[in-house]
């Protein structure tokens, strides 16, 4: 360790205490006197008024406010049909049921996502096998994907890292050679584009997230798009006990019948959370324009730094910068990763690092897997760091966080 006083240090930021000094780095102040998170949800008097209107009204689950949402997620993204979920993990889950993974199946992952994106196939009793990652954007290595597949190969996980789509274009082809199925995980790129097209409308069934650190917010909440009318029917199914036929259709039909068709669970989203999507996706361009403008701003005050490689947007996709993810050049450091992280932290920019290989991760350590078979997802994991993002930052906010960069790293340049 280079300095011993960063366990003292660190977890006071976590109490939202404000420091006088960073020791860290030798220096009187930090950069900022209060926290800047690397995400956060914005929230106006329009989504207010929204859920405010739900409230007052006689559905709070599995009402209209429901439909309204899956129809303008329809909209915006160009896919026939959504149905919207309690959370983007149960949107991967109804995907992964809805094209019938079954126990012993494989089902190829990137080795660097959120852990739902693994979790899903263990769902279902299928196996996850990881592939490596290309260096530039991150995202899963078609290459790589290729070299994994075997005769029990079910299907292929894409997941658009930090907003950037990944290329689907040479996946699709790779599982049509093989008779694959892939699910696009789009839990980052909502709004992104790859060559030309949206993302919702790239693979046969995508998945979204609506965490409050996502591109828009339902609080909690996911969906699943898809232009498959059977395949989106089995969705609605599978997130209400499996049951044929919710409540508002009942109500509706003026029925009390229904039927259970299969095993489901109880994913259902909310009216209240809808009502909140309905809101906030009425601002996702004006959202992702400035997400843009701020990853821009990064590229202008950061482009000089020899330690720092800054993320790759190809020219043939519109980035959603859900993260915005830099890569240290540690050999030009005398401090870990774990030092920097440190450091900003003290300095009160929220840095965060996504994500630690999945196959890392004790539950599939457990499982047999076993470091040092993805050598690029690994060795770019040792040097990440995701520095703050997100819609309501103020062009001050990003001044600061290249302010605490170029002062942390002047500190420990070799």
């Amino acid at each position: 360790m280079l300095f011993g006083t960063a366990a003292v240090f660190v977890p006071r930021l976590f109490l939202g205490r404000t420091m006088k000094a960073n020791p860290l780095v030798r220096e009187q102040e930090p950069i900022r006197s209060t926290m800047l998170p690397y995400g956060k949800q914005t929230i106006d008097e329009d989504d207010r008024r929204a859920v405010e209107n739900v409230l007052r009204g006689n559905w709070l689950t599995t009402g209209p406010a429901v439909s309204s949402f899956e129809a303008v997620l329809c909209q915006t993204t160009g896919a026939r049909q959504a149905v919207a979920m309690s959370s983007g993990t149960a949107a991967l889950h109804a995907a992964t049921t809805a094209i019938d993974i079954q126990p012993d199946d494989e089902v190829i992952v990137p080795a660097i996502s959120f852990v739902a994106s693994a979790n899903c196939i263990l769902y279902r009793h299928g196996r996850p096998v990881f592939a490596d990652i290309c260096k530039d954007t991150m995202n899963i290595d078609p290459a790589d994907v290729a070299r994994k597949i075997t005769k029990r190969t079910k299907a292929i996980v894409a997941v658009d890292f930090a907003g950037h789509p990944c290329d689907h274009d040479e996946l699709r082809g790779i599982a049509a050679a093989h008779n694959l199925r892939v699910i696009s995980d789009a839990a980052h790129s909502l709004g992104a584009t790859y060559r030309g097209r949206s993302v919702g409308t790239l693979q046969g069934v995508t998945t979204l997230s609506f965490h409050p650190v996502k591109i828009i917010t339902t609080g909690e909440g996911g969906a699943l798009l898809t232009d498959n009318d059977g395949l989106a029917k089995r969705a609605r199914s599978f997130r209400h006990h499996g049951i044929d036929i919710d409540l508002h259709a009942r109500a509706q039909r003026d029925t009390f019948e229904y039927d259970v068709t299969s095993l489901g669970f109880n994913y259902r989203i909310t009216d209240i959370c809808c009502a909140l999507g309905c809101s906030q996706i009425g601002k996702l361009e004006s959202w992702i324009a400035r997400r843009r403008a701020i990853a821009a701003m990064y590229r202008k005050g950061l482009a000089h730094n020899t330690i720092l490689e800054l993320p790759t947007e190809r020219s043939d996709c519109r980035s959603a910068w859900h993260l915005y993810v830099v890569r240290l050049n540690l050999d030009m450091l005398r401090a870990s990763r774990r030092e920097i992280f440190a450091a900003m932290r003290a300095e009160n920019i929220g840095v965060n690092v996504h994500y630690i290989p999945i196959p890392w991760l004790t539950l599939y350590r457990d499982l047999g897997y076993q470091r040092g078979h993805w050598p690029v997802a690994e060795a770019e994991y040792e040097r990440t760091l995701s520095i703050p993002i997100y819609p309501g930052m103020k062009d001050e906010d990003a001044v600061d966080v290249i302010a605490a960069l170029e002062k942390v790293l002047r500190r420990f340049r070799r």
